[in-house]
């Protein structure tokens, strides 16, 4: 099969489109012959080293898949032909920039069916990591307030959708620029955090969804009790004794594969209350290019490699 892999850590040229041994479901796993393959800021990081999630190289990065199930093994809960998309085994290596993935069949779920594979490979690692911050951890609740950063990226728009869907009245943070399409989300406010302190545009919030490493300015927009979501902080243990001791709750998110969570926004999806953003596709070889696209930080939701 094709596959991309890198030799050593460094700049988006290391990785490199090669031929290699398509990999054998064992017992309760699927083969899924990909059919795109979503790219996110964390397959960057441990591409450069700068997160070295998977130890040393060579290994091939990526996670989120969507495709068609090519085998199953005994106990897998899927059948051949059976369309899937997921996030198999993060934080460990899936390999998922490939024609093939090797993956529980308890870490990925049915495809939603109003979309096609490009924009199914955008949901899995983006989407799981606002579910399991908003919904998991925070219990977001209609008529609660939030406040989403980052709200135009792979994360933030969906986390935008996933708190509308909630019932929520969403505040999200963006460039002027992308005003027009986060409210095209359904965000009720934008203020644009380039010319706007949002810690003086609102206070008493429920919940503020951090994907910016704002954890501690975004403190004092919170209402006492409300709830504190980072996912870029989710470590820092200073942080959470200091929000503890301001009496709002800290939930720090490090993803995890959690079908049941796909299950339902697959349900959210298919119901058109959630609708995830390709801003770019790249062909599998092009995958340095991807990451290079990625890397300028202005993409409006995710970028994705087609990969047949």
């Amino acid at each position: 099969m094709r596959a991309v892999i890198q030799e050593s850590f460094g700049g988006p040229d290391v990785l490199k489109a090669v031929t290699t041994e398509r990999p054998v479901p064992l017992a309760g796993e699927v083969l899924v012959r990909v059919h795109a393959s979503g790219v996110n800021p964390v397959d960057l990081a441990v591409r450069s080293g700068a997160y070295p999630l998977l130890g040393e190289p060579p290994f091939g990065v990526g996670w989120d898949v969507s495709g068609v199930v090519e085998e199953a093994a005994p106990g897998a809960r899927f059948a051949p032909g059976d369309e899937v998309f997921g996030m198999p085994l993060f934080p460990r290596a899936a390999n998922g920039y490939a024609e093939y993935v090797a993956a529980p069949s308890r870490q990925v779920a049915r495809k939603p069916a109003a979309l096609d594979h490009v924009h199914a490979a955008a949901l899995p690692l983006a989407s799981l990591t606002a579910w399991q911050g908003l919904v998991d951890a925070a219990r977001v609740q209609a008529g609660q307030r939030v406040l989403i950063h980052r709200a135009a990226g792979g994360v933030g728009h969906l986390a935008v959708q996933i708190a509308k869907a909630r019932g929520a009245h969403v505040t999200g943070l963006a460039s002027a620029a992308k005003h027009d399409f986060v409210r095209g989300l359904g965000a009720d406010d934008v203020i644009d955090y380039r010319t706007t302190d949002f810690t003086e545009a609102v206070k008493d919030l429920d919940v503020v969804f951090d994907s910016s490493s704002e954890g501690a300015r975004s403190l004092s927009v919170l209402r006492p009790g409300g709830t504190l979501v980072s996912i870029m902080e989710h470590g820092d243990h200073e942080l959470a004794a200091r929000v503890a001791a301001e009496g709002r709750r800290f939930a720090g998110i490090s993803v995890e594969p959690d079908y049941a969570s796909l299950e339902e926004i697959a349900r959210l999806v298919d119901a058109g209350r959630i609708r995830p953003h390709v801003a770019e596709t790249f062909a599998l070889a092009d995958a340095a290019r991807a990451h290079e696209s990625v890397a300028t930080g202005r993409t409006r939701g995710k970028v994705v490699l087609t990969v047949a």
